[in-house]
């Protein structure tokens, strides 16, 4: 019975796969769409996807465009193929402004941008686009049920930027010895307070930002130690106003001893 039952599964999807490739090599356009329709209702996208394909160029300007269009799109959604998946959405809202399926399309075409972006630590490109098409979405659709959706995937993806900002910041502080990348460090961390005052990485940015002026006025030149060591005080004052009993205050304050030490030096000497 188990032999009768394999080779009557064998001859179904022998004859499937045979219906199949005669519909792919048919140039009847009616059937392609008939049996990428069904292919796609059953999740088989991959096969769906190469009638599409097909007929997707030979629908346009008939009354079924629309929806093909919008099949189309979601094929490549549900296949997780992102790049092609938003491409898509983006032609279909852009072809069919009056579509019931807009603002679904929309938003599709915004979560798309939103699945290509990448880990923190690597280029964020895909991060500020997905980032511009989720508020575009919102600020396009303020009543939609997705907004609340669509409002912390921003959230989500600006933590990430953040955090992106925050380690290139302290990867400057991490080599500046060696690297003399001190500056850089100072910099980077001047722009990462400015552009995420809020951050749940201010007292750290604080601290480090201080750390790099500290070790930067410390190894410095005469000519350019005194000024050094000042603005090194500033960033500690700063540090200090805001987290006065922080988790770096005892480190920060044996540092800033060491710039009281070396100040009080420079003014003994001259």
């Amino acid at each position: 019975m188990k032999n009768i039952f394999f080779l009557l599964v064998a001859v179904v999807l022998l004859s499937s796969c045979s219906a199949y490739q005669d519909v792919l090599k048919n140039d009847d356009i009616k059937a392609k769409y008939t049996f990428a329709d069904s292919l796609y209702s059953q999740g088989k996208y991959k096969k769906a996807l190469k009638l599409w394909e097909q007929i997707v160029p030979l629908y346009r300007g008939r009354p079924q465009a629309e929806r093909v269009s919008y099949l189309y799109a979601n094929t490549f959604y549900e296949l997780g193929d992102y790049y092609q998946g938003g491409y898509q959405f983006e032609r279909f809202v852009k072809s069919f402004p009056q579509s019931e399926k807009r603002e679904e399309a929309a938003y599709k075409s915004a979560e798309s941008y939103y699945n290509r972006s990448p880990r923190f630590n690597l280029d964020q490109g895909d991060t500020y686009i997905a980032m511009g098409k989720l508020q575009d979405f919102i600020n396009q659709y303020p009543d939609s049920e997705r907004l609340d959706d669509a409002n912390a995937k921003v959230q989500e993806l600006n933590q990430k930027i953040e955090r992106k900002a925050y380690e290139i910041a302290k990867g400057y502080n991490k080599i500046g010895e060696s690297r003399g990348t001190f500056p850089n460090a100072i910099k980077a961390f001047d722009n990462f307070l400015l552009d995420f005052p809020g951050s749940k990485y201010r007292e750290d940015a604080l601290y480090w930002k201080f750390n790099s002026a500290y070790q930067l006025a410390l190894g410095s030149v005469r000519r350019r130690k005194a000024e050094r060591l000042e603005d090194a005080k500033e960033a500690y004052n700063a540090l200090e106003k805001y987290f006065p009993e922080g988790k770096y205050s005892e480190q920060a304050a044996e540092e800033v001893a060491a710039v009281n030490e070396a100040l009080l030096a420079m003014e003994t000497l001259n």
